[in-house]
């Protein structure tokens, strides 16, 4: 028993041993982790002391070097800074079509928000078909710039006339009684007169009868009555010094002498010596050229423009030198049937008499149209058969060719509808040879919203037709009528032949088979991102006006096909390498 115990004791011993080793052997590991941490919190301060030193050296020794900048420019800045922040907004334009303008925020016809533009963008903004020529080119080229201006368009409608009589002057001579003829003092039809010439002298049982009348009133004293036989014979129309004549000689003229009313010339004559005539008989007519006529006939599509008091002038073909000015007296309400045209009467002084009736004349009318508009002189339009074009200067050489509506116009300038705001400059003077650099970098396609609304309707329909052209690679079926685009015929070689209902897309494809006889041809196409179709292997019929000989198995064309009734028409083609698609691929993605 002492044995165990004594054992007992002796293990008990060793585990406390054992134990207080432990604890040692443990409180030198735990000493020995805060020791490495230590040492590791020193090294990182160490460190970061270090940066900020080195940090703080770097930015003295960069501050010294670099050149101080002044105060006034820094405030400078922060002026140019707030201006420009404050500066408002030209216009908005569709991020997507730089013709598309409105003067405040928006959509664009494909959705987006209009992106504001500032007066400083106009030398930095390159966008699609921008391009840049230096100086000495410029120079060479002989550019030449105008302002787009917004004032009042003084337009012209320039048409043809004809010289007429003017009716105002125009009389007619009728006797007042019945008799004959007994001398006539005019001879043909176009005679000058003078007022109070003798034209003709008369015989006639009334004029005598009225001639005693009032010398038995004479004789008589009674004034009632030589009154009334003087009121008479002024009836009858005899001449004043005629009446004093019988007064004083108290006889009787058989034969009374008539004088011309009015001076001119003598427009028609009817009569002879001896004719026998009426009352209702139109003997002769004068009329007066010091002032004429001219009719201007004006297209029922102009007539609607010209207004009572515009001025005209007036000139003739054999004698252009030399003008006349007028006014529009009067606008005939109804047009002539037969040219549709309406008549805008002019009277124009002729004192001279060169004007002469009947004459075919050359006619401006002026406009008075007050209201300011956009507007161009004529030299910096660029047209063309589908569309009008200008080069716009962006400034510091760069140059870009931009769309353009056009209105009215004149004999300088033109209307500016849509396209372009007031303050732009325009190249007027080589821009053919710019507007053709940079119809390589943009295809000038210029949708409308309506017809991007009509799209997106139609796009589904086309979506469903490419999945059945792709399980159908030979099906002709197309879809319904869509928006129609366009394709610039410069990229092209052969003739268009577009329709105007007609939709169309230009793509790259291989040939895969052709049937020249039915003109026809099956096309492996890469996709058409503007119809979000992709690529497919689909048959295509060859307008007459494209030459079949580019369609060779396996050749590798780019295209312009139309979608009608019932089929696919290529209407433009031309032979290309692939490797050149890269360079041409913005001409189909932005269609």
């Amino acid at each position: 028993m002492s044995t165990h115990h004594h054992n007992t004791q002796q293990s008990n011993t060793q585990h406390s041993n054992t134990q207080h080793s432990n604890n040692d052997h443990s409180n030198t590991h735990h000493h020995k982790i805060r020791q490495q941490h230590s040492g590791l919190f020193k090294g990182m301060m160490l460190g970061l002391i270090t940066g900020l030193i080195v940090g703080v050296i770097i930015t003295l020794t960069f501050v010294m070097l670099s050149p101080s900048e002044p105060l006034s420019t820094h405030l400078t800045k922060t002026k140019s800074d707030s201006a420009e922040q404050q500066a408002q907004p030209l216009y908005w334009v569709a991020p997507m079509d730089a013709n598309f303008r409105r003067d405040k925020p928006g959509k664009s016809p494909m959705g987006m928000d209009l992106i504001p533009y500032y007066e400083s963008n106009i030398a930095t903004n390159s966008g699609q078909g921008t391009i840049k020529i230096s100086p000495n080119v410029i120079n060479n080229l002989g550019v030449r710039t105008t302002e787009v201006t917004y004032e009042v368009l003084k337009t012209n409608i320039s048409t043809v006339g004809y010289i007429t009589v003017n009716e105002d002057k125009l009389i007619h001579i009728h006797p007042r009684v019945a008799g004959w003829i007994e001398k006539l003092h005019i001879n043909a039809v176009g005679e000058t007169v003078k007022k109070g010439q003798p034209l003709y002298d008369i015989y006639s049982p009334a004029l005598v009868n009225a001639q005693e009348e009032l010398l038995l009133a004479l004789a008589s004293k009674n004034q009632g009555l030589i009154a009334a036989a003087e009121n008479r014979l002024n009836a009858l129309n005899v001449p004043r010094n005629t009446i004093k004549h019988l007064k004083k000689h108290r006889k009787v003229q058989q034969n009374i002498t008539f004088y011309t009313p009015q001076s001119g010339v003598i427009e028609s004559l009817l009569i002879r010596s001896g004719f026998y005539v009426e009352p209702e008989t139109m003997m002769l007519a004068i009329v007066n050229l010091d002032k004429v006529w001219v009719k201007a006939e004006v297209f029922e599509a102009d007539i609607f423009k010209v207004s009572v008091g515009d001025n005209a002038i007036v000139s003739l073909d054999y004698q252009p030198n030399q003008q006349w000015l007028g006014k529009v007296q009067h606008i005939h309400p109804m047009l002539n049937p037969k040219t549709r045209t309406g008549i805008a009467r002019l009277q124009v002084d002729n004192p001279l008499g060169v004007l002469k009736p009947n004459m075919f004349a050359q006619v401006s009318i002026e406009n008075h149209n007050n209201t300011p508009v956009l507007q161009l002189p004529r030299d910096a339009i660029i047209r063309t058969g589908s569309q009008d074009r200008v080069v716009l200067a962006l400034g510091e050489g760069y140059f870009k060719s931009v769309a353009v509506t056009l209105g009215r116009s004149n004999r300088h300038n033109f209307e500016i509808v849509s396209g372009l705001v007031a303050g732009e400059r325009v190249v007027s003077a080589a821009q053919f040879l710019l507007d053709s650099e940079s119809s390589k970098q943009s295809d000038f396609k210029r949708m409308h919203s309506d017809a991007d609304d009509t799209e997106q309707r139609t796009t589904p329909h086309l979506m469903h037709e490419h999945k059945m052209n792709a399980k159908q690679p030979y099906t002709n079926k197309v879809a319904s009528t869509v928006s129609s685009t366009t394709v610039p015929s410069s990229t092209m070689t052969s003739t268009t032949v577009s329709a105007e209902t007609a939709p169309s897309a230009t793509v790259h494809g291989t040939v895969v088979s052709v049937k020249p006889e039915q003109r026809q041809v099956i096309i492996n196409r890469k996709a058409i991102a503007k119809w979000h179709r992709e690529a497919a292997t689909v048959a295509f019929t060859v307008n007459e006006a494209v030459d079949m000989s580019v369609f060779t198995k396996d050749a590798y064309l780019m295209f312009t096909f139309e979608v009608r009734p019932d089929d696919f028409v290529i209407i433009n083609a031309m032979v290309m390498h692939e490797d050149m698609s890269d360079d041409i691929h913005h001409g189909e993605s932005h269609d």
